[in-house]
């Protein structure tokens, strides 16, 4: 097994790490320690390969499995997987075991067996979906919303069934427009938070889509949410700089901790970007166990191992799942 990156992580109730990843076995399932307790999402030989079209436009090797290009995991409150797919154009709600039990996409609800590819919907249309980007569910109504945000702008409301209730959003840079929304949790299943990666924010929504707030965060890449009232918490991971500003401290390449309103509790990681310990690549996603540890997943093929070494040295495989925990 080969994960290459992995590009999202979440933890169940019973703490188990599943990684989406975009090597040759596309979901790997890890204890709280690292052992490797599963693994599914490929039928085919392990050297069963095709080129694709990354969401960034490069030609790269995949492998050919369940998925056309891995990009969110979510776990809800059942324990249920839910899987994006962003060049498939498909979110998978999916068992812990690798079954299929619904699928949203082009071709409607389809339940069961692995459906055919999703098609893309024209770009930013706001029609669904154009390579969308991550999930979450309602703990109350069961209800599913999606970020469609590498070729839309718009946030997307279904039901438990799957069956569509509302859309919101358009691109911009003005409150409540979006420049990629790539990430999406719910606070207290009263309010929705999005990750505007390419506005440097998170902004925060009523359920109905309604603007409330909004604060500064640099790349903003993934939100998560713990805890109610005065003890809840709002993870979010944080991108590096653009090129000319690469190497530049305490720019992105981090997580910071917020209270409900924007208030920063708590920054980790390095002031610089490194393969380090506590040095961040590219954070592309995260989650918290029961503990408190956080699980960061991080896809530094695609930012840095992508380029061949110098002298025709191949590629370098770069680290890219990391655990932190809280320490006295």
């Amino acid at each position: 097994m080969w994960l290459r990156e992995a590009t999202s992580v979440a933890v169940d109730s019973n703490d188990k790490v599943y990684v989406f990843n975009r090597g040759n076995i596309p979901v790997i399932i890890f204890d709280q320690n690292g052992n490797v307790i599963d693994h599914w999402g490929n039928n085919n030989s392990s050297n069963d390969i095709v080129i694709r079209t990354d969401a960034y436009g490069n030609k790269l090797q995949f492998w050919n499995n369940w998925f056309t290009r891995a990009h969110a995991i979510t776990i809800d409150h059942e324990d249920n997987l839910w899987l994006v797919d962003d060049t498939g154009n498909q979110i998978h709600k999916m068992s812990p075991t690798g079954e299929f039990l619904m699928t949203l996409g082009t071709h409607g609800v389809i339940h069961g067996t692995p459906p055919i590819t999703g098609e893309a919907s024209p770009r930013q249309s706001g029609k669904m979906f154009n390579r969308p980007t991550d999930v979450a569910i309602s703990k109350i109504s069961g209800d599913i919303f999606i970020s469609d945000g590498y070729g839309n702008s718009r946030i997307h409301r279904f039901d438990h069934k799957g069956k569509h209730k509302h859309s919101f959003g358009k691109s911009g840079t003005e409150s409540g427009q979006f420049n990629l929304p790539h990430n999406i949790a719910l606070i207290e299943d009263e309010e929705i938070i999005v990750c505007d990666r390419e506005n440097n924010r998170v902004q925060i929504f009523s359920l109905d889509g309604k603007y409330q707030r909004e604060w500064m965060a640099h790349k903003a890449v993934a939100v998560e949410v713990i805890g109610t009232g005065e003890n809840l918490r709002i993870y979010v991971a944080e991108q590096g700089p653009a090129p000319v500003q690469r190497g530049v401290a305490r720019i992105g390449n981090c997580v910071r901790i917020y209270d409900r309103n924007g208030n920063q509790l708590l920054r980790f990681g390095n002031d610089y970007f490194g393969e380090n310990f506590d040095q961040f690549l590219w954070p592309h996603s995260l989650a918290i166990d029961s503990n408190g540890s956080i699980y960061i997943a991080e896809v530094s093929f695609t930012e840095w191992g992508r380029h061949p070494l110098p002298g025709g040295g191949g590629f370098k495989e770069m680290p890219s799942l990391k655990k932190w925990i809280f320490k006295d």
